[in-house]
């Protein structure tokens, strides 16, 4: 097994799997989306946008991780 092959099967590449991350990308834009449309704070609905473009940012990224 060369170094790469053992790289790919364990270290860097099980960080940077698609699934776990495309779900934390999600949950990020959904938590924005209440963040958005609640009515009780408005400290939340000031960070809404911000956390929606930290999701969406992050699920354009995350799309191009390996499955």
């Amino acid at each position: 097994m060369s170094g790469s092959a053992v790289a790919k099967e364990g270290g860097v590449s099980r960080w940077f799997r698609r699934g776990p991350w495309e779900a934390g990308a999600m949950t990020l834009i959904g938590g924005g989306i209440i963040m958005l449309v609640q009515p009780w704070s408005i400290d939340l609905y000031s960070y809404s946008f911000v956390t929606i473009l930290a999701g969406t940012i992050g699920y354009v990224i995350v799309s191009h991780f390996p499955e």
